[in-house]
Order: structure tokens, then C-alpha cells, then sequence
């Protein structure tokens, strides 16, 4: 019973701190920037607007553009992700329910199976949706025509992306993880419509935890503000900011435990490196996959690890943050 209030109320939370127009969306300049210029032209040609592909790490705010894209549109957002196509009367149901000027957003494109990216590819060029009906000689193709709509693609995996379906999108927008000055801004207008007091220096606490991503940062002030309601505080200040990283396990540069067991494991167990992906992802007894995309960009983010053609290897920094002699011989 207790559960559901809870859930309930870190939903609200997370579409509150959703920001709601492009003055809100700190960071992300020049994504932002030509944004506005591809959105006031297609609005000018009255006319739909190209589709847009967004990739970068979780948490970065690429769910975020697509809400503020269809709203300076005013079209519906119909949201949906790869996995969740697996079928063609899956990607058929969405795209009859479009109306005109929607956005269709797909989350994890990378996910997508072939047999829905040849589906989209006259979705995409054409407007047009051709589905095949009945089995056998009787089987006959039947073209609907779609409104004018666009599509907004999201991935953290790019690469994994086949060309022919990139090539289908009128802009491809990378997006970076933050600046620190960012992340504090992110902080304070988080706080302030959360309408939780909190001082500078426990913003630059959270901030440098946050792994210069805007998700990161608003679950930890959450977790901040868990721990001042807890114990009745009334002002978050940076002995509370810095209490609440301690009881979460993460350190002054934003690393959980797993970042610094694997940081541990190749300069422990593999001397530092170069050790290969598969091999470090055995050793972690973890998937290839968390330590390719969840683990490694921040690291590599930081310097802490490099990705060399023998395999990843510690840096100098690594052996510094974890308190241990540098040998002769690692990277800068």
C-alpha cells in the first residue's frame, strides 16, 4: 500500500520538472538552435516538419525535445519505442491513428526490427503504408495513405542503426552531455518548483555527482529531498547534499559502485589493461552490453578509462582517484 502513492508521486515529479519550452531546456545550444530554425520554417511553409533523429546517453534529454518539438508544432505525440514494434500490425496500428501534423516518437529505435524499418521507409518518404493481406497466392499488397506527420527517433546506439534508415532523416542532432554550470542551473529550477530551499554549495555537491546528465541531477535532489523531509531539515545545505551521496554510495565525481569495481578490476586484476570488452564484461559478471553503454561513456567522459585497439586500459587518474601508486608506463 505503501508503494503506489510513492510511484505515483515520482511521476508527477517527473513530468512537473519536464521543461515545457525551449527557455526552460538548459544546455544543448546548438541543438536548440537549429531546432527552432528547421521547426519556424516548416511552420512558415505550412507544411510538416522533417524527420528528426536524436541520439546520446540516457538522461540527456532527447524525450524532452520531442515533447517541446510537438508542442511548438501543436501537433499530438503518439510515444512508442522499438521493442515494442515487433510486428507490422503494431507499427500499422500507430500509424492509422496519426492525424495530421502528429509527431510519431519512437524511443530505442535502435530496437527496431527490419521487417518494421522496410515498413517505415515509404512511411517515411511517402506517406504511404502498404501492408500485405491474406497468405499465400491470395495475398495481395494494400497501400493506405498516411497524413503528414513526423517522425522523431531516439537512441543511445546510433551505430546500431542501419543506413538506409538514417539516411531517411531530414536532421540527425547529437546530444552531449552537460555542462557543470548547466546541471546547477538544471538544480536550482528544479528545486525551486519542488519549492525546497537549497544553498549554492550543496547545488555544486549535487551537480558534480549528476555525471553531467539533467536525469541524474533531478534523482538526486529527489534523494536529497528524501533525506532533509526524513530528519526534518529545512534548508538543504551541503553537509545534507553530502550525507545523502555517502548513504547512495556515490563519490565526489559522481561514480556508483559498479563504475569503481570496474575501474577496480582492470587495474587489480588486469594490471591496468588493455583488457577486452568481452573478457571485462565476464570479469564483472555483467552484461556486454551495461559495460559498453552505461558504464563506459561516463568513465571515458572523465578520463578515467581508454579505449586503445588492444582493449580498455586505466588511466593515470584512475590509480589516483582510487588511491593507488601510478606504475611506469600508464596513460596520461
Amino acid at each position: 500500500m505503501d508503494k503506489k502513492p510513492k510511484i505515483k508521486e515520482d511521476l508527477t515529479i517527473d513530468s512537473l520538472l519536464r521543461p515545457v519550452g525551449w527557455d526552460d531546456y538548459i544546455g544543448q545550444g546548438k541543438t536548440k538552435q537549429n531546432l527552432k530554425i528547421i521547426l519556424e520554417a516548416a511552420k512558415k511553409r505550412q507544411e510538416a516538419c522533417d524527420h528528426l533523429l536524436f541520439y546520446g546517453q540516457a538522461g540527456l534529454g532527447k524525450t524532452t525535445l520531442a515533447h517541446l518539438v510537438s508542442r511548438e508544432l501543436g501537433g499530438d505525440i503518439k510515444i512508442t519505442s522499438g521493442p515494442a514494434l515487433e510486428k507490422m500490425a503494431d507499427l500499422a496500428a500507430v500509424l492509422t491513428n496519426l492525424g495530421q501534423g502528429d509527431i510519431l516518437f519512437i524511443d530505442e529505435a535502435h530496437r527496431l526490427n527490419k521487417t518494421i524499418e522496410e515498413v517505415l521507409y515509404p512511411a517515411m518518404e511517402a506517406r504511404k503504408l502498404h501492408l500485405m493481406v491474406g497468405k499465400g497466392p491470395a495475398a495481395r499488397m494494400l497501400t493506405l495513405d498516411l497524413p503528414p506527420f513526423t517522425l522523431i527517433a531516439a537512441t543511445t546506439r546510433a551505430d546500431l542503426l542501419s543506413g538506409p534508415l538514417r539516411s531517411r532523416f531530414g536532421a540527425t542532432f547529437k546530444l552531449d552531455y552537460y555542462e557543470p554550470a548547466d546541471i546547477e542551473v538544471i538544480i536550482q529550477r528544479s528545486a525551486k518548483l519542488l519549492n525546497l530551499k537549497i544553498t549554492s554549495e550543496a547545488v555544486k555537491i549535487i551537480a558534480a555527482a549528476s555525471r553531467f546528465t539533467p536525469r541524474v541531477a533531478n534523482r538526486l535532489l529527489k534523494r536529497v529531498r528524501d533525506y532533509v523531509e526524513v530528519n526534518a531539515i529545512k534548508e538543504i545545505d551541503a553537509a545534507a547534499a553530502k550525507e545523502t551521496m555517502e548513504l547512495l554510495e556515490i563519490d565526489n565525481l559522481g561514480l556508483e559502485p559498479h563504475d569503481r569495481r570496474l575501474l577496480e578490476v582492470i587495474v587489480k586484476k588486469f594490471n591496468g589493461g588493455p583488457v577486452g570488452l568481452n573478457t571485462l564484461a565476464a570479469a564483472l559478471n555483467d552484461e556486454r552490453g551495461n559495460v559498453e553503454e552505461v558504464y563506459e561513456p561516463y568513465l571515458m567522459r572523465l578520463g578515467l578509462i581508454a579505449r586503445t585497439s588492444s582493449g580498455r586500459m586505466a588511466t593515470k587518474l584512475a590509480y589516483k582517484h582510487l588511491g593507488m601508486d601510478i606504475p611506469e608506463g600508464a596513460l596520461l
